[in-house]
């Protein structure tokens, strides 16, 4: 069966990611000849949860940056997203490709679970970016998305892997409808959950021009702010990344913040 995140969760223990960078509270940057990356982060357990299972990590120098929303429906998802984050980062630092390492992180996370015994598999889905050079790479599993913003519009890069996505597809219900589906929740595929054989990792690569930003974000800002008003957002380029993260994030809030809410964005001078 799919992962609901709509099932009662348990109280347990947050992970905290050990990276230094996740205490910066401004934009980072870092240029790279011709290249300026800036980028701003913040996640917030949201009105509702206690628990906040979402977990990210940017690293410029890395030339990767990724949102996991642990399953809240399972056990230990906070557990879930804090090792795909640990596994994707290793992986990466070790010569993988994007793909390769999400599909390492699923067979690490099932690792753990059964190990554990536990009577539910803890999953989470991941959205990650990647630049090297002037190209850059997304990837993802489950319904956590990646946009890109450029010359005043928004598209959406990623496509969710989610039971609501899968009716939009064959015409049942339309985009609107799915914002109040009882079941959009659902998603279709997460690591941990999907079998590393069924494991369906999509990839979209493309040219990183300046202007350009890249946002990166759980279902707990897309639950509450529509495309429309992230693009208004995003507009604001005489702000800075962190600024207009931080205004994602206040509007998250604003329209109930019923959900975990992570955004990361990447824009590129």
């Amino acid at each position: 069966m799919a992962p609901s995140r709509t099932l009662p969760m348990r109280p347990s223990v947050r992970f905290v990611p050990e990276n230094p960078y996740t205490l910066q509270t401004m934009a980072d940057s870092l240029p790279h000849g011709r290249r300026m990356i800036e980028f701003g982060h913040l996640t917030h357990a949201g009105l509702r949860r206690e628990l906040n299972e979402d977990t990210y990590y940017g690293d410029s120098d890395l030339g990767l940056w990724l949102v996991a929303d642990g399953m809240g429906g399972h056990e230990y998802g906070e557990v879930a997203s804090a090792l795909a984050r640990e596994t994707i980062v290793r992986e990466i630092r070790q010569g993988a490709s994007l793909a390769q390492a999400i599909r390492t992180a699923d067979e690490e996370i099932i690792r753990a679970s059964r190990q554990r015994s536990d009577a539910l598999p803890m999953g989470t889905t991941v959205v990650a970016l990647r630049v090297v050079g002037n190209r850059f790479e997304v990837a993802w599993v489950g319904d956590s998305r990646a946009y890109l913003w450029r010359d005043g519009n928004l598209a959406q890069l990623s496509h969710d892997h989610s039971y609501v996505q899968e009716l939009i597809t064959q015409g049942a219900i339309t985009v609107d409808q799915a914002r109040s589906h009882p079941h959009r929740n659902v998603v279709t595929q997460a690591l941990g959950v999907t079998e590393p054989h069924n494991l369906n990792v999509e990839t979209l690569a493309g040219d990183l021009r300046p202007g350009m930003q890249l946002l990166l974000c759980s279902d707990g800002l897309t639950e509450e702010v529509d495309d429309r008003d992230i693009s208004q957002v995003l507009a604001h380029t005489e702000c800075s990344a962190q600024e207009c993260v931080d205004g994602l994030v206040a509007a998250a809030l604003d329209g109930g913040g019923s959900d975990n809410i992570t955004v990361v964005l990447v824009r590129r001078h």
